[in-house]
């Protein structure tokens, strides 16, 4: 096989080998969707992509490539064996309605046999076993057979293991196909492909979407058929370098050295708790490192990452590690990502938010154990009360409360506890399994209006309170619209309803919006805004609304929005808060 020692090397040859196939490179999205009111973080490398699977036009063609940071909160209990990961990227290459099931298989079948020199017989697939909804995969497999994967080796799944999405109620769909790996070193790969065997490693995924689910629960074909692909950088480093254990990569070595260093103990006695530790301390630094970067707290994405910060924390009290150690881990994380520029930039709030979590965690820590050790002592059961009670005095997750007692056999109420939770908290459901219940990528009339509004938001403050005002981050969901900017104090009652005023007269002059395609320099130049610190590819979309000559706003987005201003009816701002030192926070709604 293939000898890459480091991610760089890994990305660079599979860039490279898309390249080669006509497809151009897309940058990394930020790890916190923009217009997504469905997911927390961004879960996957299709995930930015969404509108143009839907069918908006992207600007760099139809055939794309990249590699994508994501966040997967569902697995966090699974943290902790040798292969899952909280934070990973995800190589992808995807077809907007070009290629399909030929040529990707074709693709993937090439870069791991000749660029990768995986022996073929190291390798196994699974497809789609058909069922009422869609056929079976037949043609999945007889490309494959015709690549040389003999039929014992090819397994037919159901939609559990062998279907993508929607992610949500609706949307996009369809049938995929897996390519396992043999990882076992010491037996030899079996002629028959068992799918229940672990060590068959799964590392690429091709999902073909091909149908659309309805409200009904019907399977309609797409007029627009994509590619979607995801092949994990970690996993796919730990094969190609002969571990079963993706921590023993380049990708967690300086992380799992330094914890070795700090807790006086080696890995292979304490693997659990030091995976769990260079896990949740990664994605912790990745989360507040990003761009749009966010603060721990009791809700939404903070919740998420205040909960990475307590696990790691207390399972580094069981490695022994007694004085705060969060920080001393920052450098063992970076010197790994050098490549995303705005770690470095971003390193003193990375420290600050783990040096206040840590210490706000420790102070009330030991509290919280004795309370636990007072509650449950002589109980088989811990109420859900009992157990909110640990949350709101000391801290404690529901999860970390679980940890707990399971570990002294007790189990926790914890539908009890979501009751007592949900009336404190304005969520849907607990934000720790990382979704809302609507459909991945809102493409309602609401939220294109709410998406317009934010464009005539951004430039009604840099005309209302200052030019040098910039967008550093938004959030959309069907009833609201959330915009974060630089500006150094709150504003006062007459200035929110002067913006208001603002963007109402915009509105009501009813002006077109209108798409273009350029290069990033142009669009800059013709006097379009970007957003701070975000990343973009060479050729981008640029929304103008108004004129050509004499626009009121002109931005670099990717939509979708209205036709017309008029349609946004009227704009109401429904909050002003501050976020964190120098950011302020508008909610704003649309009515009518």
């Amino acid at each position: 096989m293939q000898y890459f020692k480091t991610r760089q090397e890994l990305i660079k040859a599979y860039l490279d080998f898309f390249t080669s196939k006509k497809h151009k490179t897309i940058p990394s999205s930020s790890l916190i969707p923009e217009n997504d009111p469905t997911v927390l973080f961004t879960t996957a490398g299709m995930h930015p992509l969404v509108p143009f699977l839907l069918g908006q036009q992207h600007a760099l063609g139809k055939k794309l490539a990249g590699v994508q940071k994501c966040i997967r909160t569902g697995d966090i209990d699974e943290v902790g064996d040798a292969s899952h990961n909280t934070f990973f990227e995800m190589l992808g290459n995807w077809s907007l309605g070009n290629y399909f099931k030929k040529e990707a298989i074709e693709y993937s079948f090439e870069f791991l046999t000749n660029v990768l020199k995986i022996p073929i017989d190291k390798l196994a697939v699974s497809v789609f076993k058909g069922d009422k909804d869609a056929a079976k995969d037949e043609e999945s497999a007889k490309i494959w057979i015709a690549l040389g994967i003999p039929k014992e080796r090819i397994a037919y799944l159901p939609k559990e293991n062998n279907w993508w999405g929607p992610a949500g109620e609706v949307g996009p769909c369809g049938p995929d196909t897996e390519m396992f790996y043999w990882k076992n070193t010491s037996k030899k790969t079996p002629k028959t492909f068992d799918p229940q065997d672990e060590d068959w490693l799964e590392i690429w995924n091709d999902v073909f979407m091909e149908y659309e689910k309805t409200k009904e629960g019907t399977f309609i074909p797409l007029k627009q058929k994509n590619v979607d692909t995801g092949m994990g950088v970690e996993r796919t480093l730990a094969v190609l370098n002969g571990y079963e254990d993706v921590y023993q990569t380049s990708l967690f070595q300086t992380i799992i050295y330094k914890i070795e260093t700090l807790s006086g103990k080696k890995y292979k006695e304490n693997e659990k708790a030091m995976r769990i530790v260079a896990d949740h301390l990664k994605a912790t630094i990745l989360i507040l490192g990003d761009h749009r970067a966010i603060k721990p707290s009791n809700i939404g994405q903070g919740y998420v990452l205040r909960r990475l910060i307590r696990r790691a924390i207390r399972y580094g009290k069981i490695l022994g590690i007694k004085k705060p150690f969060m920080t001393e881990l920052i450098d063992s994380v970076l010197t790994i990502y050098s490549d995303y520029n705005e770690l470095e930039k971003n390193r003193s709030f990375i420290k600050e938010q783990l040096q206040i979590e840590e210490t706000k965690f420790n102070q009330t820590l030991e509290k919280g154990i004795k309370e636990f050790e007072k509650m449950s002592k002589g109980k088989y059961i811990l109420t859900g009360k009992e157990a909110f009670l640990l949350f709101q005095s000391y801290g404690f997750p529901i999860e970390f409360t679980q940890e707990l007692a399971e570990e002294k056999n007790i189990k926790v109420e914890v539908g009890g506890y979501n009751k007592e939770f949900q009336k404190h908290q304005d969520l849907s459901r607990t934000a720790s399994a990382g979704i809302f219940k609507s459909g991945l990528a809102d493409d309602s009339g609401a939220s294109r209006k709410l998406h317009t509004a934010t464009h005539l938001l951004n430039e009604a403050l840099r005309k209302v309170l200052d030019k040098n005002i910039t967008q550093k981050g938004s959030n959309i969901t069907r009833e609201r619209l959330r915009f974060d900017f630089n500006f150094s104090r709150k504003l006062t009652p007459e200035e929110i309803k002067k913006v208001e005023d603002e963007v109402n007269d915009i509105i009501k002059k009813n002006l077109t919006i209108t798409r273009e395609e350029t290069t990033f320099k142009e669009a800059l130049a013709s006097g379009a805004q970007a957003e701070f610190g975000m990343k973009y590819p060479e050729r981008i979309s640029v929304y103008t609304v108004g004129p050509k000559k004499g626009w009121y706003s002109r931005e670099i987005c990717t939509g979708p929005h209205v036709a017309t201003t008029s349609e946004l009816g009227s704009f109401k701002i429904t909050k002003e808060e501050a976020v964190a030192s120098g950011i302020r926070r508008i909610k704003a709604i649309v009515q009518g």
